[in-house]
């Protein structure tokens, strides 16, 4: 394999690393949430099957969306998907949690048994899954094929990409969560650039999707095009960057109160 294909696919992986990281993050602060209710030795078997879960969903998300990424209506669907729970997501971070806080209407719901809390967690987990693995392909679709032979109908390096991120975000699901979770307290802005990463990510899967030759919208070759690569990477790390410095680190002592909250 050549130099410069190895260098491209390493970087999407890296990519795919601080994505998944952000996300897995995310994830497991709703897990923590769903389950702290529970005695703490529940709480443990709970986030075990949780975990059980999230593997065979991912597995299973990967190995469905191998057959199906070059279908043209599943890449729109994904695309669709992506920018919807990005907005969706945002659109409830600053809007409606903010109109709720200040008209009084945060309510403390009803807690589910045991096992009724680990339904609950193993349906987030199919989400997330997807969440997870429509972020990897749209990365990893336009990376030059590889040598390695078709698993389903995507190409062997490709798939591998998408597998080891989808493992390395369950890798730290498991056991560098709490890093990213204590991150995203101190800069709760750097969730919402997660998400908003998530929408571009969701763009470039709409622009692979519009040069499609049954969609034709969009020159073939426009997805994978030096030109358009520079743009996508370019504009994600602008994202990034300036998520990290627009988002305000929370002083000590609202940390403190929320914790005894």
């Amino acid at each position: 394999m050549e130099i410069s294909i190895l260098l491209e696919y390493a970087w999407v992986l890296l990519l795919l690393i601080a994505i998944e990281g952000l996300l897995a993050a995310d994830n497991a602060l709703v897990l923590a949430i769903m389950v702290k209710h529970l005695p703490e030795e529940q709480r443990k078997r709970a986030l075990f099957y949780g975990l059980a879960g999230a593997f065979v969903f991912r597995l299973g998300s990967l190995f469905a969306i191998s057959f199906l990424v070059n279908v043209w209506q599943v890449q729109a669907l994904g695309a669709l998907y992506l920018l919807f729970i990005a907005f969706n997501h945002i659109f409830r971070k600053l809007v409606v949690k903010k109109q709720k806080e200040k008209a009084g209407m945060v309510k403390e719901k009803k807690k589910s048994g045991f096992w009724g809390t680990v339904i609950k967690v193993e349906l987030a987990d199919i989400a997330f899954a997807v969440d997870s693995i429509l972020a990897a392909v749209a990365l990893a679709v336009t990376l030059p094929n590889t040598n390695l032979p078709k698993i389903g109908g995507l190409d062997g390096g490709k798939f591998l990409v998408i597998f080891a991120g989808g493992l390395i975000g369950l890798i730290i699901m498991r056991f560098a969560a709490n890093y990213f979770v204590t991150l995203l307290q101190k800069r709760p802005g750097l969730e919402i650039a997660a998400f908003m990463i998530v929408g571009w990510v969701g763009v470039k899967l709409t622009v692979f999707t519009l040069s499609h030759p049954e969609v034709g919208v969009l020159a073939e070759g426009f997805a994978k095009s030096p030109e358009w690569k520079i743009t996508f990477y370019a504009v994600l790390l602008l994202i990034a960057i300036g998520g990290w410095f627009l988002s305000k680190e929370k002083p000590e002592e609202t940390k403190v109160q929320e914790n005894i909250s």
